[in-house]
């Protein structure tokens, strides 16, 4: 069975956290002893043995490159052309993947049929597939910048990340998108890229799907209802998504999973967190959506491990047969089935009346060009 993870920031920790995803992760973490320069270090949950070992053969692999003005306290590039200069240099790592034999890139209909055949042929080497993605446009020095990373095999973009941005306002910010914005959703539709609305403002969020009629998705996000936060959607968002067609991810980060979480202080293991919490978000989706799409898999980010998994997989380990435990609501259309390899834990959900073919996920989810190709 090949897995599709809808969100990794694989570049980012490549270089960023120096971390050589080529290795297992026993020997990453063990190359962190003793550093204290980024929290949770000798905690990375992903690497590309890992994946493989996983079943993982499919995932949304990001660029990340945020651009702060002098009023704006969180950590980032001083200026658009840094944060430019910081992407293309991930897109390097990801090109020298490729030239390893490390990674593929998917671009079209053509290279995903063709990595298909290659994962069902049970190949253990074979190159871990990725899907280009931008997390926060701010890294755009202005929305012609798309083109050329269209070009570059950028297949979806989510305008904002944490805070006030350029093209759209993000996580605990308010406000609408702007001229800017706007005329960077144009150009998406016009090269029919994927927007991704997870970390957009409420007011942003409407204001883009006011304005963007092309494919969406919701790489990694949970439910407001169950877990009061600005990041959250809300159930009114949840159902436009729905009637939009959009796929939506789950994410396994501890402090979106359930509520009252204080940051730096609440932990898993004190709150006794279980994995099976996140069916809770699915399950509420999938509630709103009635006899519909489940929503597709998301794993958390291996930059920030400490998630609800972690302790409980320790400590119990997890397999396919542990999916009863796990879903315990009624929901009979929606069938869910769990992997793991070590801490690294990944849902795939899936119906089978509604299996789409290649050709029909890839024009949906924006894979093919203007041609169908």
């Amino acid at each position: 069975m090949l897995i599709f993870d809808a969100h990794l920031d694989l570049a980012m920790n490549a270089l960023e956290w120096n971390r050589d995803l080529t290795r297992p992760i026993d020997e990453i973490r063990a190359r962190e002893a003793g550093l204290t320069d980024k929290k949770d270090r000798r905690k990375g949950t992903v690497s590309l043995p890992e994946m493989r070992r996983g079943g993982i053969g499919l995932c949304v692999a990001t660029q990340i490159a945020r651009y702060v003005k002098p009023n704006n306290p969180l950590p980032g590039w001083h200026s658009p052309e840094q944060a430019w200069a910081q992407s293309q240099g991930q897109l390097a790592w990801y090109r020298a993947m490729e030239e390893t034999g490390e990674m593929v890139q998917i671009k079209d209909a053509a290279g995903l049929e063709k990595h298909l055949k290659r994962w069902s042929a049970k190949d253990v080497v074979s190159p871990v597939g990725y899907v280009l993605s931008l997390e926060g446009a701010d890294s755009m020095i202005t929305p012609k910048y798309v083109e050329r990373s269209y070009a570059d095999g950028l297949r979806a973009l989510g305008p904002s990340h944490y805070g006030p941005g350029t093209y759209a306002q993000g996580t605990d910010a308010k406000g609408g998108l702007g001229p800017r914005g706007r005329e960077l959703l144009a150009e998406m539709a016009r090269l029919n890229i994927i927007l991704d609305v997870t970390h957009l403002c409420d007011d942003s969020f409407w204001e883009a799907l006011d304005h963007f009629h092309g494919a969406i998705w919701a790489s990694h996000s949970n439910c407001r209802a169950l877990v009061p936060h600005n990041r959250q959607f809300a159930d009114d968002q949840i159902r436009e998504l729905i009637r939009r067609g959009a796929v939506i991810g789950a994410a396994l980060d501890a402090w979106m999973m359930i509520p009252n979480w204080v940051k730096g202080k609440t932990t898993p293991e004190a709150t006794g967190l279980k994995l099976e919490r996140i069916v809770d978000h699915i399950d509420h989706v999938c509630q709103i959506a009635g006899d519909t799409r489940g929503p597709q898999p998301h794993c958390g980010r291996c930059a920030h491990p400490r998630y609800a998994h972690q302790a409980w997989l320790h400590a119990r380990g997890c397999r396919t047969h542990h999916v009863r435990q796990l879903y315990r609501v009624p929901s009979p259309p929606l069938e869910v089935t769990i992997c793991s390899l070590r801490p690294l834990v990944l849902f795939r959900w899936q119906q089978a009346k509604a299996r789409l073919s290649t050709r029909d996920w890839t024009r949906k989810f924006g894979l093919l060009n203007a041609e169908g190709r």
